[in-house]
């Protein structure tokens, strides 16, 4: 019985020491004798036996809140906020059940608060002194912080758009591109669209540039879907689209695009024209050695894109010129038809005439739209290479109908045309 009762006795004494140490620290405290508060909290904690104590985990966060918050102290103490970060959520654990936070509640919360402002104004002022890798940490000090405070019910805010931005930032110019974009995506994955009044669209265009960089189909997709529903009307997501299929080869895919981005963008003449421009080029494609067997629905398909591009934008030359290019070369091919008649039956020799008519014709239908080319380009001064080698194609083109025609005053004018446009453009 006596020993039990020494034990009992000396666990007491031992009880009534920690209360002193915790006491005499929160004194020491109060005295703004931070360094010496330290060293008592932690020697009380530092015994296994204390572990348990609320209190000491209370006062272990007040003191080294105020050592992180030290002008003097912090640079001697640089994990004082993290420590007391630790403090505050084993000081949670051990006594949210029991007595309801009551030491948090009197305090009004302050100590939470100063952990969050902590790490957020060291982190702006890191930033702002250009130390990235530095003010990451910090940002993501604050993230944490007020991921804890949501996740006890003490804010309503799921996500701190202002520290998860910053923190994104930082990383990016810290060049970790990929930690920048953990926190541009939660960002994107919460819908933010604007933070204190400043659009976020760049965010959503960074992570899409990034995962399609990485050729991470499916987080790129994901991120145009979420800056589509928060940007509908930017042209950097279609764009990004079509780049995309277009590399991929699917035709399929990119025309199903295009029908989809010209139906949503219906003032827009480019997307009119890219469209009209790709299914020419596909019909005209004979590497595999033949055209495609949908030809003609391609180029129908073509000439009403295009037109429409003319619609929206009458000075549109590339439109104008593609256009007379169908008809000028259904022309040709109707005259290369000629010569699959070899037969010398009247019946034969009128397939002949009237190919020749039809050909006729759709020359004619094609002078209009060179004729629009030489008016839009024509009447220019200088111009860039490009347009200068619309504005060739149109003359040859021209002078090659005419030629076909025997007029020769339009040959002469044509050709003149064509052989001045370097000196006059």
């Amino acid at each position: 019985m006596r020993r039990l009762f020494l034990t009992g006795f000396l666990a007491m004494v031992g009880m009534g020491l920690f209360a002193q140490n915790v006491d005499k620290a929160k004194d020491l405290l109060k005295a703004g004798k931070l360094t010496d508060a330290k060293t008592q909290i932690d020697n009380a904690l530092a015994n296994a036996k204390n572990q348990k104590n609320a209190e000491a985990w209370y006062t272990e966060l007040k003191i080294y809140n105020a050592l992180a918050a030290s002008d003097q102290l912090r640079a001697q103490f640089p994990g004082a906020r993290d420590t007391a970060f630790i403090a505050l959520k084993t000081y949670v654990d051990l006594d949210e059940k029991d007595k309801k936070l009551v030491l948090l509640q009197m305090d009004g919360y302050k100590p939470v608060n100063e952990i969050y402002q902590g790490y957020f104004q060291i982190g702006a002022a890191q930033y702002n002194a250009q130390k990235y890798d530095d003010a990451l940490k910090n940002f993501t000090g604050a993230i944490a912080t007020s991921s804890y405070m949501n996740s006890k019910g003490w804010t309503k805010l799921p996500i701190d758009t202002t520290s998860t931005l910053y923190a994104g930032i930082s990383a990016e110019k810290a060049n970790k591109k990929d930690t920048a974009a953990i926190y541009y995506g939660r960002l994107a994955d919460a819908g933010i669209a604007t933070i204190n009044g400043t659009n976020m669209i760049d965010i959503y265009k960074w992570l899409v540039d990034f995962y399609n960089t990485k050729k991470d189909v499916a987080n790129t997709e994901k991120f145009l879907a979420l800056a589509e529903a928060k940007f509908p009307d930017d042209l950097f997501w279609p764009s990004t689209r079509l780049d995309n299929y277009r590399a991929g080869g699917n035709k399929d895919s990119l025309f199903g695009e295009y029908d989809r981005i010209v139906t949503h963008f219906p003032k827009n003449h480019l997307f009119f024209f890219n469209f009209g421009l790709e299914l020419y080029q596909y019909a005209n494609d004979t590497s595999s050695g033949h055209r495609p067997p949908n030809y003609d629905t391609l180029i129908a398909k073509s000439q009403v894109m295009l037109k429409k591009c003319l619609e929206l934008q009458p000075d549109y030359p590339q439109a104008a010129l593609v256009l007379g290019q169908i008809s000028y070369n259904a022309a040709v091919d109707l005259q290369a038809s000629t010569k699959k008649i070899p037969g010398k039956a009247p019946e034969d020799i009128k397939k002949r005439a009237d190919l020749r008519i039809a050909a006729g014709k759709k020359f004619d239908e094609a002078i209009p739209y060179f004729e629009m080319v030489d008016k839009d380009l024509g009447t220019k001064g200088k111009l860039k290479m490009d347009e200068k080698n619309s504005l060739k194609d149109a003359y040859d083109l021209l002078t090659n109908i005419y030629t076909d025609k025997n007029v020769k005053d339009k040959i002469d004018y044509w050709t003149n045309k064509y052989n001045n446009v370097d000196k006059d453009h």
